[in-house]
């Protein structure tokens, strides 16, 4: 039974690490493809693209209508996550600088912590909250380090916390869905979900494909294709398989990433206070993984009996720490 919850850890942390990756090189390719497509268009064109790739998909596995009880969670999560998130996200970082925006839409793993914890009855384990804590003070340095010191105004900000805020709505509402449709059935429908909101954008974007060029429209395709398509979908198995507060928090390692990807493709070189803070979010990310399952000492010592006993002690370790006793199946569970 160890062996088998083990590869199914290491399933969801690879499951996990793709997201993370994609997610991050989103931002990269955003960079450019906002200078031709306006907010709403780029948002409708990325939906678009990820929901031709997650339909095809659906047609070559043979899978058909999520139930009806994944359904409630399918349309908050494409209402908010795949639609006003994006959308929100998009026209707030016009607007402000990536520093500030970088900041305030990293408040989104907080409150996803937070409203799992409480909605989910997930809790609130301390080396969870240590993490989310270390990381957030690296998105802050991070933040700072890239900031221009001037051009942020209210009206971004405010959409970068609507951004932060939808995320964390959508990841919350997106877990009780899990238990009664398959990861990309709730990925393609919430996506198709959040393609059918932008719709009103589409005159905007046929005439920004028009007059962009080939590579941007080549980004927006890939947005839809990889960071939307293939990294929700490997989000959406992963979040099956562990808590939402423990996802959230992994996300912390995007503004790592984009730092690192920068570097590499577009010649941005880190400051000395931007590295460091990216190596904050990336510790703070390790330490919320962790367990803060404390053993006895003297059961290591006696061993035999004693052991049995730390072995039956474990899952209640673990339900105080916040993580249910009962394993993955209890985890998938509707809260």
């Amino acid at each position: 039974m160890a062996n088998v919850q083990a590869g199914a850890d290491r399933r969801a942390m690879a499951a996990a690490a793709v997201t993370v990756v994609l997610w991050a090189s989103a931002f990269v390719s955003i960079r450019d493809t906002g200078e031709h497509f306006s907010p709403g268009a780029l948002a409708l064109g990325r939906l678009l693209a990820g929901s031709a790739a997650l339909a095809l998909l659906l047609l070559v596995r043979r899978e058909g209508l999520p139930p009806r009880g994944a359904w409630p969670g399918i349309a908050v999560s494409g209402t908010l996550w795949f639609g006003v998130y994006m959308v929100a996200l998009n026209w707030g970082e016009q607007l402000v600088d990536a520093g500030t925006a970088a900041m305030v839409v990293n408040v989104g793993p907080m409150l996803v912590a937070l409203l799992s914890g409480w909605l989910l009855k997930e809790g609130f384990p301390r080396m969870l909250l240590a993490g989310l804590g270390v990381s957030f003070a690296g998105a802050v340095v991070v933040g700072i380090s890239m900031s221009d010191g001037g051009s942020s105004s209210l009206g971004g900000v405010l959409l970068c916390l609507l951004a932060a805020a939808t995320y964390a709505c959508g990841v919350v509402s997106q877990k009780p869905a899990l238990a009664h449709a398959s990861p990309l059935q709730v990925t393609a429908y919430g996506c198709m979900t959040g393609a059918v909101l932008c719709l009103p954008f589409a005159g905007q974007l046929a005439g920004q494909t028009g007059d962009a060029p080939l590579s941007a429209t080549a980004n927006v395709v890939y947005l839809g294709i990889f960071p939307t398509a293939l990294a929700f979908t490997t989000w959406a198995y992963a979040l099956k398989r562990t808590t939402a507060g423990k996802m959230g928090a992994t996300t912390y390692a995007v503004p790592a990433l984009v730092v690192l990807m920068s570097w590499a493709a577009l010649g941005e070189v880190p400051e000395v206070p931007t590295l460091l803070g990216g190596a904050l979010c990336l510790a703070g990310v390790a330490v919320s993984r962790r367990r803060g399952i404390r053993r006895d000492p003297r059961v290591v010592a006696s061993g035999g009996t004693a052991g049995a006993a730390a072995a039956g002690a474990a899952p209640e370790a673990g339900t105080a720490a916040g993580e249910p006793a009962g394993g993955p199946a209890q985890e998938e569970s509707p809260r």
